[in-house]
């Protein structure tokens, strides 16, 4: 590509595309035009190599250029690419993801329903808990419980289960019924309580609002076990979800887990659930989960979920490409990848690696808290470690000379956040941690010249 071909297509795109994060446009900053991946690594149209530490949006799970998905895609495509699927026809692929996914989700996770996305998935989970209650004739159970620094999507439904004030304010009146409670957040607990004091309150604070709205007026509570990158992958205490699973069993109450970011082998398990043998009633994937391929999402119910839902007339809710048969080919070929070169074990391997390697960051007086599991890891930077203020540049600041440097690490202002392949190799994995060293060193430095 010429060099005006390359100007011609950002000056175009400075006009007539409308990206994500569209606040975050800078004037006079020319964006990085990437023209090709490999593995963990991304080019940009002037040859750059960059290390990417978060997996294009903790999608490319298996990395890029994956032959075996490139394959299957274009047998598909060369097949039958697309037909709309519905009560009269159905395509090989889309069964035999469905079939795969019922062995590998845990317990009776077993009827799934395809979108095209991780907002289309917790939509589709919170209609589903509203129309499985109408169909069992207990009407009055339309109120979802969802926890405050959560992200759980963009549509208006998951948007009014998102606990993130700046997303939802914007779009007030969102949908009513949605009732937000403390996150399991220990690090930033909302009432500055010590974790090994407060008795989880936290899950006191759930359990207070669940009685006070009336148990049977609940249909479901949302969560992610392990909350995105917005917070920074803040690990919940042990007892917690279980707890809540208890919970939602004595009230009949249905769980439902996001795992669109912290599913499919992040965690070193299947499903980031697994990790305290928790299983929800429904459970929402997208992302990695196609290896960032092409787009799908899923909403996986437990058996008596579908099953009264089907008793009751069905689920109301039809995306046209729902299923679409080359995606899921393709994701079948990302699964196959994970379970043949053993990657969720390798993941949970890793994380061990990585959290021996990230705490050497402690050295930085600006480095509050390290945390994480598997591949999903954060390092939060602080103005000072007793009063954990958080540091309101340094984030930016890190960012900026990774990038320069040939590494993408994504900050959440004072959040660094990893999501790494699960194909990083250890060895990769020191250049990351060494790079993010550098940058933290010369940012202190910097700042105390």
């Amino acid at each position: 590509m010429s060099e005006a071909d390359i100007e011609r297509l950002i000056e175009a795109a400075s006009r007539h595309l409308w990206q994500n994060y569209f606040p975050d446009r800078k004037e006079g900053k020319r964006p990085a035009l990437l023209v090709r991946g490999e593995g963990i690594y991304v080019y940009d149209s002037e040859g750059k190599r960059y290390l990417d530490t978060f997996a294009s949006l903790l999608t490319t799970l298996c990395g890029h250029g994956r032959r075996e998905v490139i394959d299957a895609v274009t047998s598909q495509m060369e097949k039958l690419a697309y037909f709309p699927g519905g009560y009269d026809c159905i395509m090989e692929p889309t069964v035999r993801l469905a079939e795969k996914l019922a062995q590998i989700t845990p317990d009776d996770l077993s009827v799934t329903f395809f979108v095209c996305d991780g907002s289309e998935s917790t939509e589709a989970a919170l209609k589903m808990a509203r129309n499985y209650f109408w169909a069992k004739g207990e009407k009055q159970r339309r109120k979802v419980i969802f926890r405050r620094y959560s992200y759980h999507g963009a549509t208006m439904g998951a948007m009014s289960a998102t606990g993130l004030q700046g997303t939802r304010e914007v779009y007030d009146p969102l949908v009513p019924g949605f009732t937000s409670v403390m996150p399991a957040r220990c690090y930033r607990c909302e009432l500055g309580l010590d974790p090994k004091t407060c008795d989880m309150i936290c899950f006191k604070n759930l359990k207070a609002t669940i009685e006070w709205e009336g148990p049977h007026s609940v249909a479901a509570i949302i969560m992610d076990p392990i909350p995105g990158s917005n917070t920074g992958f803040p690990v919940p205490p042990d007892g917690y979800l279980p707890a809540v699973r208890e919970l939602c069993d004595k009230h009949g109450i249905l769980l439902i887990f996001d795992e669109i970011q912290v599913g499919f082998g992040r965690t070193g398990k299947w499903f980031c659930g697994e990790n305290w043998g928790v299983t929800p009633d429904i459970l929402c994937v997208a992302k990695g989960f196609s290896g960032g391929y092409l787009p799908l999402g899923a909403t996986i119910c437990r058996e008596h979920v579908a099953r009264t839902l089907r008793e009751g007339g069905g689920f109301r809710h039809v995306h046209t490409y729902s299923g679409h048969a080359t995606a899921c080919a393709a994701t079948l070929a990302n699964i196959e990848i994970i379970e043949k070169e053993g990657l969720v074990r390798h993941s949970g391997e890793l994380g061990q690696h990585l959290k021996k390697r990230l705490e050497e960051l402690y050295k930085y007086p600006i480095v509050g808290d390290v945390r994480g599991i598997g591949t999903l890891w954060a390092v939060e930077l602080v103005t000072d470690r007793d009063t954990r203020e958080p540091h309101p540049t340094a984030g930016a600041a890190v960012n900026t000379w990774c990038r320069e440097h040939g590494m993408i690490l994504r900050n959440n202002g004072n959040l660094l956040v990893l999501a790494p392949a699960l194909i990083m190799t250890s060895e990769q994995a020191d250049e990351m941690v060494g790079m993010m060293d550098e940058a933290i060193g010369d940012v202190v430095k910097d700042a105390g010249s």
